[in-house]
């Protein structure tokens, strides 16, 4: 009973910093984890016993990876004004995780003496920006910043994991490798298009009072069977959120007609609803379980430090460069490149027999919480001047209006 009223009080405080994130630009993120590690400490002074809880982590955080590219791909809109944002977006999610993952993964191999491929998958979790957390936290930027930060984190999610799995499940790289990953990616769209068409069928056939949660359940199902023959599983989801969530612009195509179009739009919305509210729970959870897990000494490991202070210098010092090359206004979006849950689920999937010593937990944690921190002070100093700047147009407006009154 007490277990039950505590998470209750704590996923409802979450809620709080969900609701007043929007205001304090202090990402939820950052309260989440201070929050389970406040937890943490509770248990200790009060010599408080509970299970080992290490095991659920990686399972909150798969299903947390699915429900948040889903919810990010609903979001989008794919239509003919949108394809430069989407070059710019998807150009902006690979170019610096692959230029990044070779920079780190050549420092790790330079100064720990590690095998380059054990370098370049333990550097790939640093280079995927997290849609959990970069996300939320842009809800007060403009529509077309927001939407650069919805394709950016969202595709660079499914780069990140698609790129570690291939370095992952292959110890050598030819052509014959290349070949067969290219055979995968067709094979995981090809996947992705029957199981759309068949999940957008049951999504406009079941009658029944429970139709959503089958269609979740079908989702995930999908999403794991596919990750045991190594396809790249997070197309899949891509694929099923752009195309029921861009309904309308399939209407022009006859065979669209049987699915009743205007009454499937009805239960996408439905259906969004439920994932966005499942996304806020599973990535609470995901980061509470996280932040209880986490020991102070691997905060404050000053032995991680300055590894973590020159990987989160490279990750920025990338990110200007290829704003400033995409022609996109620097600010507020350089700040908007947090490390998260695919960073800390990339990392507890490296086998034990390819981790290096140079990365662990204390580094994990330390960029995350310093990119996050970099994001949250960005956003306020670029939201004040913004205001700033909007009060002095008001006021010239204003000046310009007597004046012309009295002439």
């Amino acid at each position: 009973m007490t277990i039950i009223i505590s998470l209750c009080l704590l996923l409802l405080i979450a809620y709080l910093f969900d609701l007043t994130a929007s205001r304090t630009k202090i990402p939820s993120v950052i309260l989440l984890l201070l929050l389970g590690w406040i937890v943490r400490e509770v248990t200790f002074f009060f010599s408080i016993e509970l299970p080992n809880l290490t095991t659920i982590l990686p399972i909150l955080g798969t299903i947390g990876l699915i429900l948040i590219v889903l919810e990010g791909s609903l979001e989008l809109e794919l239509n003919k004004s949108k394809i430069g944002l989407i070059k710019k977006s998807s150009i902006g999610a690979f170019l610096p995780l692959i230029v990044l993952a070779f920079s780190l993964a050549y420092l790790f191999h330079y100064y720990g003496g590690y095998s380059f491929r054990d370098s370049l998958l333990n550097a790939i979790p640093f280079c995927v920006i997290s849609s959990a957390i970069a996300i939320p936290s842009v809800i007060n930027l403009s529509s077309t910043q927001k939407e650069f930060i919805i394709y950016e984190s969202s595709l660079s999610d499914i780069f990140g994991v698609i790129f570690f799995n291939f370095i992952a499940y292959n110890s050598s790289f030819g052509l014959e490798t290349f070949g067969y990953f290219c055979l995968e990616i067709l094979v995981i769209i090809a996947i992705s298009f029957v199981a759309t068409i068949l999940l957008s069928f049951l999504l406009n056939k079941i009658e029944h009072h429970i139709k959503f949660v089958p269609i979740v359940l079908l989702i995930i199902l999908i999403y794991e069977v596919s990750k045991i023959f190594h396809l790249p599983a997070l197309i899949f989801i891509l694929v099923f959120g752009l195309s029921i969530g861009n309904l309308d612009e399939l209407k022009h195509y006859r065979w669209t007609q049987q699915f009743r179009l205007d009454l499937l739009n009805k239960e996408v919305a439905k259906f969004k609803e439920l994932i966005i509210e499942a996304t806020f729970l599973v990535r609470a959870l995901f980061f509470l379980l996280f932040g209880y897990l986490i020991k102070t000494a691997e905060i404050l490991n000053t032995d991680t430090l300055v590894w973590a202070g020159g990987i989160v210098a490279i990750l920025f010092t990338l990110r200007f460069i290829q704003l400033k090359i995409s022609k996109i206004p620097l600010f507020p979006l350089l700040f908007v490149a947090p490390r998260g849950l695919i960073t800390i689920l990339l990392f507890l999937g490296i086998a034990p027999e390819h981790s290096i010593m140079l990365v662990n937990k204390s580094l994990i944690i330390q960029v995350i919480l310093m990119t996050a921190i970099i994001m949250m002070l960005g956003l306020m100093i670029t939201a004040k001047k913004r205001k700033t700047i909007l009060e002095e147009r008001r006021k010239a407006q204003e000046e310009s209006m007597d004046e012309n009154i009295v002439v």
